[in-house]
């Protein structure tokens, strides 16, 4: 059963999240009704550059923010935001910053910068611990599964899901 998802414990778990009024109608997840220049805040106000190179939770800041792609990242530092600016598929989150495996399940959940791993340089984002935890017994499926499922659902928006 290598190619399949465990669906039995964490479509259950999955299910029971409802998704937050903080997602963006299509392909963001931001913070709702927390803005910067005009924009959604992404990963939760979160350093993306920590995140990513450190696996390291840095609040970030207001005053080292950078808008991309019409959502706002915060940033710890002005070095993190400028090492940002400089490549930022580098940093941002796969998926719009929506949790990795209710992708692979053709949903939009909350991402969450504290259960978050790194495959391949690129960061992905998960809803809970729980989530986290059946994504870890078969990450290169799940992965493969969101990466599929992804195009299909990424201008949709969470409501219809």
């Amino acid at each position: 059963m290598k190619n399949r998802l465990p669906l039995a414990a964490a479509a259950a778990a999955i299910a029971l999240v409802t998704p937050t009024s903080g997602q963006a109608a299509d392909e963001h997840n931001v913070t709702s009704g927390i803005t910067t220049s005009g924009a959604p805040l992404a990963l939760h106000g979160v350093d993306a550059v920590a995140l990513s190179l450190l696996k390291a939770i840095a609040p970030g800041d207001a005053n080292h923010s950078v808008v991309q792609d019409g959502v706002a990242y915060y940033f710890a530092s002005a070095e993190s935001a400028r090492l940002f600016m400089q490549a930022p598929a580098k940093y941002m989150p796969q998926y719009g910053g929506f949790c990795a495996y209710a992708v692979a399940l053709g949903k939009k959940f909350d991402g969450d910068p504290r259960f978050a791993d790194i495959v391949d340089g690129k960061l992905y984002l998960f809803v809970n611990a729980e989530i986290f935890a059946e994504y870890l017994k078969d990450k290169a499926n799940v992965l493969a599964k969101a990466e599929a499922t992804w195009p299909e659902i990424q201008h949709t928006p969470v409501e219809d899901l």
